[in-house]
């Protein structure tokens, strides 16, 4: 059972950016996995999606509130429930010597803690367990609906529409709706793919390219919502190593 799932999103400093890498998959990563209750914590670079994700990216509305703008990694942690993140407070954690310096490097930082609403398996998710690290290739949309009576029309679109073809869709390991506990964006979903290119082949040019056409159900929800700073998320884990077998 992995239902919490704490995500930090940022930029890096670029005259430091190969040695933070480095450092973050041997140093870090290994003393949050240590951590009581932590389950699994990949690490994501941002590659930007296809052409649907990027006209999406210029088009929707995005907050506009003071808050950083970090968006070129995230970090994923999971675990059991959300309330591990609490107990002890993981932001407030003292760092081992030499944790604190580097983490430094980061910029922009922005810290998210949800609980999952939903899930579902996708073609390619029987073969993955529930507790393995996500997969390949993600998108990770985080946003507030404009309108409370929207809100009603997600779960709705979600659980009649979405769900059931990403179960279908070829390359998909599985679909996540989070709820936000703490953190700007209400809604969060974590698409988890085996790799870019099946995400973009098999959901970007069939699905989320309709999210730019307003009469469609996926073009109505993205005109009701709000994006959060560089959402939606599409991108590549590089920590753990993607292993051959693990790309469909």
């Amino acid at each position: 059972m992995d239902t919490g799932l704490w995500s930090v999103w940022y930029d890096v400093d670029p005259a430091h950016e190969a040695e933070y890498l480095d450092w973050v998959h041997a140093h870090y990563i290994p003393w949050l996995k240590q951590l009581s209750g932590i389950a699994w914590t990949p690490h994501y670079r941002n590659t930007g999606g296809g052409p649907a994700m990027q006209e999406l990216m210029r088009r929707a509305p995005h907050a506009d509130e003071p808050m950083p703008q970090g968006g070129d990694y995230i970090l994923l942690v999971g675990a059991p429930t959300v309330h591990v993140f609490w107990n002890p407070y993981v932001l407030e954690l003292a760092l081992p010597d030499g944790l604190e310096a580097m983490l430094a490097h980061r910029r922009e930082v922005r810290h998210e803690f949800f609980t999952e609403e939903a899930r579902v398996d996708g073609a390619s998710g029987a073969s993955r367990s529930t507790g393995q690290a996500s997969a390949p290739a993600i998108q990770f949309g985080t946003y507030r609906m404009g309108q409370v009576e929207a809100a009603f029309y997600l779960g709705q679109f979600n659980t009649q529409s979405r769900f059931p073809a990403m179960a279908q869709q070829p390359g998909c390991v599985r679909v996540r709706k989070m709820v936000s506990v703490a953190g700007w964006p209400k809604h969060g979903v974590l698409y988890e793919f085996d790799s870019l290119e099946a995400r973009l082949k098999n959901h970007e040019k069939p699905l989320e390219a309709q999210t730019l056409q307003p009469g469609t159900p996926t073009g109505r929800n993205t005109a009701n919502a709000i994006y959060a700073p560089r959402s939606p998320f599409v991108g590549e884990r590089i920590w753990p190593p993607v292993h051959p077998g693990e790309i469909a």
